[in-house]
């Protein structure tokens, strides 16, 4: 049996390209959409990295979309738009699923987090929602925290087990101390039979041992270890060569 067979509630995505109405406009002019046919994910964890405009979160997006997420974020029971941004991407991804069936879910987007959290202050104002969602995630309101706070009270209140989470760029308040029990969180989801799927520029996000990197770039999209990252590759460098990298930042052309 492969391993994206056990236990895996997403096992692969396949681009419907027989049906793309032309690959020469977005998002379908992308590398990575215009390579694509299909994508295997682990069935723990699987990574899409990669420089800023290659269309990870163009990509995340979609598969959320097309698995019933909102856009904007949120579990499956949202719908709210602040403004209809998503590309028609998610109408020609096909999601294969697992035997089973996530007991959870949940689409975390960095960007587009602060609508979110607006909307369940409004959804507790109105009349009939007992008990209030933000006991979910907590008990405050998360625009009473940090930004960083608020991320991480949705990801130790919210992330029940038994999930599929899709989560975009989780790390962009979270201090390197955060980003570390955010992996520590990981794994106990994943002990508790929980899958993600995550994009994200943090090499110690991408350190969880069992899981699978696709690193896209200008041609596409390919597997990797985290050692062959650019993000760990250029972190390492910069770390253990500081001054000699910081004379070369400054020098003069």
């Amino acid at each position: 049996m492969s391993i994206y067979d056990r236990g895996a509630y997403l096992r692969s995505m396949t681009l419907l390209r027989e049906e793309v109405p032309s690959f020469g406009r977005y998002p379908f002019h992308l590398p990575v959409v215009a390579a694509m046919e299909r994508l295997d994910f682990h069935p723990k964890v699987t990574y899409i990295i990669g420089e800023n405009g290659m269309g990870k979160s163009t990509l995340l997006e979609a598969l959320a979309v097309a698995l019933g997420f909102n856009a904007e974020g949120g579990t499956l029971n949202f719908n709210f738009s602040t403004a209809e941004t998503h590309s028609e991407l998610y109408r020609y991804l096909r999601p294969v699923r697992g035997a089973q069936r996530a007991r959870d879910g949940f689409f975390f987007r960095a960007e587009s987090y602060y609508n979110l959290a607006t909307q369940i202050d409004a959804l507790d104002r109105e009349p009939g929602f007992t008990p209030p969602i933000i006991n979910s995630y907590g008990g405050k309101s998360l625009h009473m925290m940090s930004h960083g706070e608020s991320f991480f009270a949705t990801f130790m209140n919210r992330f029940g087990g038994r999930g599929l989470y899709i989560l975009d760029e989780p790390e962009a308040a979270l201090s390197p101390y955060r980003q570390m029990a955010m992996l520590s969180r990981i794994h106990e989801l994943v002990e508790q039979h929980s899958q993600f799927i995550i994009s994200t520029h943090s090499p110690i996000l991408m350190a969880y041992p069992d899981s699978k990197i696709y690193q896209l770039t200008s041609e596409g999209m390919q597997e990797v270890a985290l050692e062959e990252t650019d993000h760990y590759v250029i972190m390492k460098e910069f770390l253990n060569n500081r001054e000699r990298m910081l004379g070369e930042l400054f020098s003069a052309e």
